[in-house]
């Protein structure tokens, strides 16, 4: 088995302020690596330092001690264009660009590979309509900025990234505000993106439910270890994430919130997704899924989907709603 190569390593790191005399140290201790082809989950609870190390990382503050070296160079020693060559950077802050077209944000990528004169050679279109087609936001070339939606334009910001062809992709809470469709969506692109250019792909998010299922390592921060590196599922059994999280209500088991089953069991026959809905619907009002139980429901496809509750009377339902309405009938 092959091992990606390391492309950035932080060794006996120190992030945090210096305010005057005053040094305010925020993590500590960090000794991390980060491969390329792989994507990186930087997480941990609010105001324990995330954005702080990013930052640091990046370049836009330095470190208090300790170094990050990328490939063999020290970070400090790269100048500002070999750093701009080397990390590609998402922030959180919103885009104003005016009348700018997507085309035109994306091609702001290559900057720092064209001279004062900005004039794109056939490299750098090749690139720009790369970014374009990798991120698969070819429909919306031609619109400008303010026709966008945030998913939209959160795509768009990491297609200029890409564009910039840098081995190292780190992104600051880049689902934070979009609905539940577009950061599946942009979760399953970077993780795609990652494996498909070998980038280094490192995203700080809250995402927990969506990291443990696309990342390939989870960086765990908690408020007085170091920062521990992992991979998700033994992060998961080893109780890492509890540890970090105190999750309350979320069964990291089977990564689903945990229910009040105190209303009884039921027996259920059926397979593949309208099972496991079912079992989700009766969960949720408080009925287990046994093997064996008095109240007995089979789930009947065809071309009407239907659910046949027996021991209560035999009934034959075409909707969970009424299904659950009938097993929660008084005997």
């Amino acid at each position: 088995m092959t091992d990606n190569k390391t492309i950035l390593s932080l060794k006996n790191l120190e992030v945090g302020y210096q305010l005057k005399k005053k040094r305010l140290s925020i993590l500590s201790n960090i000794n991390l690596l980060l491969k390329q082809g792989e994507l990186v989950c930087f997480m941990g609870p609010n105001g324990v330092g995330k954005s702080t190390l990013i930052r640091t990382i990046c370049g836009a503050q330095k470190a208090l001690s300790g170094a990050i070296k990328v490939n063999s160079n020290n970070l400090n020693e790269l100048s500002a264009n070999d750093l701009a060559q080397t990390i590609s950077v998402v922030l959180t802050d919103k885009v104003s660009g005016g009348n700018m077209s997507v085309k035109d944000l994306v091609s702001l990528g290559r900057y720092p590979y064209v001279g004062w004169n900005i004039k794109f050679s056939s490299e750098d279109i090749e690139h720009i309509n790369k970014a374009i087609t990798l991120t698969k936001i070819e429909p919306l070339a031609d619109k400008k900025l303010y026709e966008l939606s945030d998913g939209q334009l959160q795509k768009v910001m990491i297609a200029r990234a890409v564009c910039q062809n840098t081995p190292i992709l780190i992104l600051d809470e880049p689902t934070a505000h979009l609905d539940l469709n577009n950061r599946v969506e942009v979760i399953n692109m970077l993780s795609d993106l990652a494996k498909s250019t070998n980038k280094a792909v490192l995203m700080a998010t809250h995402e927990l439910d969506l990291a443990l299922q696309s990342a390939d390592r989870i960086w765990l921060a908690g408020s007085n270890d170091p920062i521990i590196d992992g991979f998700p599922e033994d992060l998961v059994l080893n109780g890492k994430i509890d540890d970090v999280f105190e999750l309350k209500g979320f069964d990291l088991k089977t990564g689903r919130l945990e229910k009040n089953l105190g209303k009884g069991s039921v027996q259920l026959k059926g397979d593949g997704h309208t099972y496991l809905w079912t079992k989700n619907a009766l969960e949720r009002h408080g009925f287990s899924v046994e093997n064996k139980a008095e109240i007995q429901i089979e789930i009947k496809e065809g071309d009407q989907l239907s659910w046949i509750v027996k021991n209560k009377g035999e009934h034959s339902v075409s909707t969970l709603e009424n299904l659950i309405q009938i097993i929660k009938l008084p005997e």
